[in-house]
């Protein structure tokens, strides 16, 4: 105990020295670390929630709840909702649905790493650019519009920009390289045992994708739904710049920019932004409920 007391190793109940009884609790020099982290997270979202959800219930004028009141009394409000869901689910859906396959067969190829490079690039060019490139491309003054108009197959050009459809193109295309990487993720993850196993007893490739791939896919395919779903579902700039933002594409991003900068209504925008929290809130805890009826056995292993 004197020479422990000698060495500046503060001695504590049994002779144990205080940093390894915190160690052994996890509390070390590595967990400060997140500390850092962890005040950031507190500071630029959970006081900013917390804050708008208490501004939400302090409306300009009538009870305590008037805000949600007024949100789903009027349908110039609470239509925003479903004109945000047919916007992400199909978005999601499409790149779900496309991005399997090419990243079952990315997997196997020899230049994975620059075909992954030229698929995530338009994560590297940002949704306003994106956007703004599509205004040029298939506005009515367009590349496509007159390639398609000097070829003779159309007479005018085809509205694609100011519409549904010219949002819908703009989350595709900046959805999809994140969609990919993920599911090139669990791709990899598997076990390539498990599918050679299936091919030996006799399963062709749809089978073996049927019975075994795709089960073992459907756990990292509801979180990638999710985080797609999430990430298509906050669209505002592609709304703005390619859709109608009085009319097909007034999504509730807009109401709520709407209520806090055109209205000067910062409560009324708080209400909004908790009911859009709360709708993408829903469709995460369904998915990942789903989840749970599909198979959840071990995707990786000693693979390669």
């Amino acid at each position: 105990m004197v020479t422990e007391a000698i060495a500046g190793t503060p001695p504590l109940e049994g002779g144990i020295p205080l940093t390894q009884r915190l160690a052994a609790r996890g509390l070390d020099a590595v967990t400060a670390l997140v500390l850092p982290a962890v005040f950031c997270v507190i500071a630029l979202f959970i006081y900013p929630f917390f804050y708008g959800f208490v501004l939400s219930f302090e409306p300009k004028s009538g009870t305590w709840l008037a805000n949600y009141a007024r949100f789903f009394s009027d349908s110039f409000f609470h239509g925003t909702i479903a004109t945000t869901l047919w916007l992400p689910l199909p978005v999601t859906i499409i790149n779900l649905v496309v991005a399997v396959p090419v990243a079952l067969q990315v997997r196997h190829m020899r230049w994975q790493r620059l075909l992954t490079t030229i698929l995530v690039l338009p994560i590297t060019l940002g949704t306003v650019l994106v956007a703004e490139g599509l205004l040029n491309y298939l506005g009515p003054q367009g590349w496509f519009n007159r390639v398609l108009m000097t070829a003779g197959l159309i007479s005018e050009p085809v509205k694609l920009v100011h519409n549904y459809w010219g949002v819908m193109l703009s989350l595709v295309i900046t959805g999809f390289p994140f969609t990919f990487l993920l599911i090139l993720s669990y791709v990899t993850g598997i076990d390539p045992v498990l599918e050679q196993a299936a091919a030996t007893l006799g399963a062709n490739a749809r089978r073996r994708f049927w019975n075994v791939l795709l089960p073992l896919l459907m756990p990292g395919l509801a979180i990638t739904f999710c985080l797609s779903f999430v990430q298509a579902f906050s669209v505002f700039p592609s709304a703005v710049l390619l859709g109608a933002p009085a009319g097909p594409t007034r999504v509730i991003s807009i109401a709520a920019y709407q209520a806090a900068f055109e209205e000067y209504d910062y409560s009324m925008a708080s209400a909004v932004a908790m009911i859009m929290a709360l709708v993408q809130l829903g469709i995460v805890v369904a998915v990942i409920g789903l989840r749970g009826r599909f198979c959840r056995g071990p995707a990786a292993g000693a693979k390669g």
